[in-house]
């Protein structure tokens, strides 16, 4: 257990130290990533952005098998 909260943790550190560098990549602006404001609420809905990175996360799952 104490394995999986530091890799975990890492993941959330590299992610948070990337940052900077991941905002500038488009995902998010795809093409049919829809975004709708209603008042002073914005949805977004990120469609091609959500099947991208499931491809993405997928191809790699299965190299570290």
């Amino acid at each position: 257990m104490q394995k999986v909260f530091l890799i975990i943790g890492a993941i959330i550190i590299t992610i948070g130290l990337l940052w900077p560098i991941l905002t500038k990549l488009p995902f998010g602006k795809l093409p049919l990533d829809f975004s709708s404001k209603i008042g002073n609420a914005q949805v977004f809905f990120h469609l091609v952005t959500c099947i991208l990175l499931s491809i993405i996360i997928a191809i790699v799952s299965r190299l570290f098998r």
